[in-house]
């Protein structure tokens, strides 16, 4: 029957409004629900975002004026380089590993981002290399110095000015992460796992971590193995095992955070956001969560199979030198400055034993001629060529020929010496 035809109700008959009604009345619930559901969700993010940078203190960079290093690259894009500091404390019983005072700081990587965000460099400087101290930032300058001295002596701009004046590269950021909040960084996500082929043992530090393929470290258990300077029964009377240990859990850790077994859980994400800037120092720029956080993103997308690991280029002084046991800088750690600072990828064969790849697994050293980035590398800059450095006796057994190349012997003479501490 159609409309014009249908009968008109009387005028006295009620009117149906029920199903009507309860339409307006369901709409008005969910609207109301999403709007007091986005306020919540919104106002909770607004308060833990300012939470977070509240736990942030950031550091003016004023200080070291205007006589900084220029930037090289005139390129497309612009690099970033971020120096990252761990600060140690020692307000623990059995912390002073290194016999020193408290404050001191005993990691320092400088990170560094491709102006075109396809690749990442994460070198790391001995804390016992001997350089020169500027006086800009610091209380007093100093000539053959210990590099970990800076931080005693003006904290993190002190140490960013050294950086500058050792490699004539400008740094853009600093963040200094304290150990004891790295420990409950690593308890935010349920523990890492790492490969650790024996037991650490440092009775004299109450020093102990648990051999296993992966043994999975709690908080405590990761500060031990990053800062113990005992491996076995035997003193690491250098720190290049240390940073290796370093290198290899920032890299797990980092891929802890990245999985899905974090990731899907907020509770998990929360905490780790929570501990991660807890006691956080960064310059007055960087001071923010959201620009960490644009710079986390970054990161992520170049991927963690092109973000490497560095450890810089260092010798041992001789055993009558007023600095044995103590390390300098060779001529690749200066060629290693030079491209970083011109953006220019760093060859397999300066980098190419000391390196290690954030992708894992955990305890692996990628073999350094994995990125296909590499190769062409080596070519484009003859500047840092294996046959100029001191540092590689076997570089006329690589050059001679290519029958030479291809013996059974070559892999031995290339194989570098096992790291106490990291599996093979």
């Amino acid at each position: 029957m159609s409309d014009e035809s249908r009968p008109e109700p009387p005028s006295s008959a009620p009117k149906r409004r029920g199903k009507a009604a309860r339409k307006h009345t369901v709409g008005r619930v969910v609207l109301i629900s999403a709007v007091v559901l986005a306020l919540i969700t919104g106002l909770s993010t607004v308060y833990f975002i300012r939470h977070l940078n509240g736990n942030i203190e950031g550091i003016s960079l004023e200080e070291l004026g205007d006589d900084r290093p220029e930037e090289v690259y005139r390129g497309n894009g612009e690099p970033l380089d971020i120096l990252v500091m761990g600060s140690d404390s020692r307000e623990c019983e059995g912390c002073d590993i290194d016999a020193e005072g408290g404050g001191g700081s005993d990691t320092t990587i400088l990170v560094h981002l491709s102006a075109d965000r396809s690749r990442a460099y994460a070198v790391s400087i001995p804390r016992d290399s001997i350089v020169d101290r500027p006086e800009t930032g610091c209380d007093s300058g100093g000539t053959d110095v210990m590099w970990n001295e800076a931080f005693q002596r003006g904290g993190p701009v002190c140490t960013l000015a050294q950086v500058e004046q050792n490699t004539g590269i400008r740094v853009e950021h600093f963040v200094v992460v304290d150990f004891a909040s790295f420990g409950s960084m690593v308890d935010a996500v349920g523990g890492v796992p790492v490969c650790v082929p024996e037991d650490i043992v440092d009775r004299e530090h109450q020093i102990f971590v648990p051999k296993g393929n992966p043994s999975v470290l709690t908080g405590d258990e990761a500060l031990d193995y990053v800062r113990a300077r005992y491996v076995g029964e035997q003193l690491q009377q250098n720190d290049i095992s240390r940073i290796r240990r370093q290198q290899e859990f920032i890299g797990a850790l980092v891929r802890e955070v990245m999985s899905a077994g974090t990731l899907t859980r907020l509770d998990k994400v929360v905490r780790f956001l929570d501990a991660a800037t807890n006691a956080l120092q960064t310059d007055e720029e960087f001071a923010s969560v959201t620009r960490l956080g644009k710079v986390a993103m970054q990161l992520q997308g170049i991927g963690l199979d092109k973000v490497r690991f560095v450890t810089l280029p260092t010798e041992y002084y001789s055993r009558d030198s007023e600095f044995w046991g103590k390390v300098y800088w060779t001529e690749d750690a200066e060629k290693i400055w030079d491209l970083v600072a011109q953006d220019k990828p760093l060859p397999a064969k300066l980098i190419g034993d000391t390196s290690v790849s954030a992708e894992g697994p955990p305890g692996s050293s990628p073999s350094p001629s994995a990125g296909s980035s590499e190769t062409p590398d080596a070519g484009e800059s003859e500047s840092p060529s294996a046959t100029e450095s001191p540092a590689t006796p076997e570089t006329p057994t690589d050059t001679a020929s290519p029958s030479d190349t291809a013996t059974p012997e070559a892999p031995e003479t290339t194989k570098p010496d096992p790291v106490p501490g990291i599996c093979a």
